[in-house]
This record gives structure tokens, C-alpha cells and sequence, in this order.
């Protein structure tokens, strides 16, 4: 079993996450990736990227609600979000799971919440982000997205490169013009449905961004934005922009807290667009274990100072 399977199934053990928060040296480390439990937490973090320049977005972390009344608290949680963004006015955008929203218990339920949180967002200006979930979630959420873009050019969309369905995803989505953020994938997925091997799949993040910054592309309205800490994706995608001729008001590089904020500098530098997500919530075990499968060096660096502290 391969460390990234490993981290994965550990994903779903909430059991190892509670021990893990009783711990202050883990609890510490975790508050790199994730910015607190709160709004308040979270939008401290926003100021600070926002003074420096940059955009952001903030996602309330959590997925798979048993009941519609947890469903009715995470829209909650998100139409306040969305009052405080406009009432502040930061450059932020909230990013948001439909299962999050109750898609698990039907989709008229979620389709509900989901409206209400796209007609606050759009009354203020506001894009609304609907990221995408394990495979099994595909189409459902390509299809609810499908459903409300036509009365709210103010959602967006995310594909993930790992899969093999995307190229004809992403064909479909630049025929509706739409606003699309994709990213490598973070979740464990079978080989006939996903690359396995990293090398594959940052080939086809390759031609997934190239295809985004097409002419035909451009011309349908579509906005990209790539979510990657790979310099390399970045290069490609700077290159591909200026081939066509894509201005940066046109297209984003969208990077998460805690990861490689390094490059942020040479990335503001170079004049890209740059946007970083800000997560938040008491439902972070889940989300961090995804983060340290992506990027081993994280582990390393968390069992390092696990040792220096023992």
C-alpha cells in the first residue's frame, strides 16, 4: 500500500482526527493547512492574504450531512459567509460542497439551499465556487451545475484532472461558456476511473489547461482558474495564456493556505492572478488528511517535530 492509499483511508477514520486534536503539537500543525474552527478564524486569515495582495476564496469544511437539518446549518453558515464577504467587501469567493448542502438526501433539498446561497451571491456580486466530490458525485454535481448556470452566470464549477471522463466534461462546460476551476484530484479512485500514476495525471492537467485557454474558449466567456501548487502546471499555464493572448483579468492560479506560499511572490511578481483558498470548520480531519496525501513532504515535516517534541 502506497503512502497517498495510506493517508486516504485514514481519511475516513474520524476516531484518528480526535486523538490527533487532543494533541497541542498536531493541533498546531493542522492550523497550518486549516485556519481555525470559525468564521472569525477564517476571515483573520483572509485579512492577512488580502493585505498582501492577493484574492481569496473560503470554504466551510464538511460533506456527506445525514439530516436536512444539518444541511439547513452549513447554508446557514454560508449566507453568512456571503453577508459578511459583501459587507466587507474582500475579494473572496466561497467555495462550497453540494453534499455539504444535503445532495445525499435528495436533490430537490439540495437544489434548494443551493439557490438561496446563489441568489445572496449574486445580488452582491459574488461568484459561488461548487467543488467536486469522489467520482460517484460526478455527474450529479456536473449536472445540478448544468441546471442553475443558465439563471446564475455567477456559479462556478470544478473537474478534476485525474479522471479519465474530464477532457469531455470540460468540452461540455466550455460549450456552456461556463466559470470552472480544475484541480489534479484528491480522492481514492480506481485506475479505470482515475490515473493512477502522477505522471499521467499532470499530462492530462496539461492538455485540461490548454484546452480551457483555447480561442474557442475564450470566445465562449469561459474563466479558468487551476488550482496547483506544481510550478511546472504554473509555467504551463502562463505560457498557454500568453499564446492566446488571455489576459489576467481573464484566468487564475488558485493555491491552498499553508501550501507553498512561497511562490506566492514570484507568482504576484510576474503579474498572475492569484487566489488562495482559506478552509475553515470544526470538520477539518477529513480535508487535512487529503492535503498531507497530496504532498508527503507535509508528513515528513509533521513527524520531524513530533520526534523533536517526544
Amino acid at each position: 500500500m502506497s503512502l497517498r492509499t495510506l493517508l486516504l483511508a485514514l481519511s475516513r477514520r474520524p476516531k484518528v482526527g480526535a486523538a490527533m486534536d487532543r494533541l497541542p503539537l498536531t493541533r498546531r500543525f493542522v492550523r497550518r493547512f486549516v485556519a481555525g474552527e470559525t468564521a472569525d478564524d477564517a476571515f483573520r486569515v483572509i485579512g492577512d492574504v488580502e493585505r498582501r495582495g492577493l484574492a481569496t476564496a473560503v470554504t466551510y469544511l464538511g460533506e456527506n450531512v445525514v439530516t436536512p437539518a444539518d444541511a439547513a446549518q452549513a447554508t446557514k453558515v454560508y449566507l453568512d459567509v456571503l453577508e459578511r464577504i459583501a459587507r466587507g467587501r474582500w475579494r473572496c469567493l466561497p467555495s462550497l460542497k453540494l453534499t455539504h448542502l444535503g445532495l445525499d438526501l435528495g436533490e430537490e433539498l439540495c437544489l434548494a439551499n443551493l439557490t438561496r446561497l446563489l441568489d445572496r451571491g449574486a445580488a452582491a456580486g459574488i461568484r459561488v465556487w461548487i467543488d467536486m466530490e469522489s467520482s460517484p458525485y460526478t455527474d450529479r454535481t456536473l449536472e445540478l451545475y448544468a441546471k442553475v448556470r443558465p439563471r446564475y452566470p455567477n456559479a462556478a464549477c470544478v473537474v478534476q484532472a485525474y479522471l479519465r471522463r474530464t477532457p469531455a466534461d470540460v468540452d461540455r462546460l466550455v460549450r456552456m461558456g461556463a466559470t470552472v476551476r480544475l484541480c489534479k484530484g484528491a480522492y481514492q479512485e480506481p485506475p479505470d476511473i482515475a490515473y493512477p500514476d502522477k505522471r499521467d495525471v499532470d499530462a492530462a492537467y496539461a492538455r485540461l489547461i490548454d484546452r480551457l485557454l483555447a480561442d474557442d474558449a475564450r470566445a465562449a466567456g469561459v474563466y479558468p482558474g487551476f488550482a496547483t501548487h506544481d510550478e511546472r502546471m504554473q509555467e504551463h499555464a502562463m505560457a498557454a495564456a500568453r499564446r492566446h493572448g488571455v489576459p489576467a483579468t481573464a484566468w487564475e492560479i488558485q493555491m491552498l493556505f499553508g501550501i507553498r506560499h512561497d511562490l506566492h511572490a514570484t507568482l504576484a511578481a510576474a503579474g498572475v492572478p492569484l487566489r488562495v483558498l482559506v478552509p475553515y470548520g470544526e470538520d477539518w480531519y477529513g480535508y487535512f488528511m487529503r492535503r498531507l496525501a497530496e504532498r508527503p513532504a507535509n508528513l515528513l515535516f509533521l513527524l520531524r517535530n513530533l520526534a523533536r517534541a517526544s
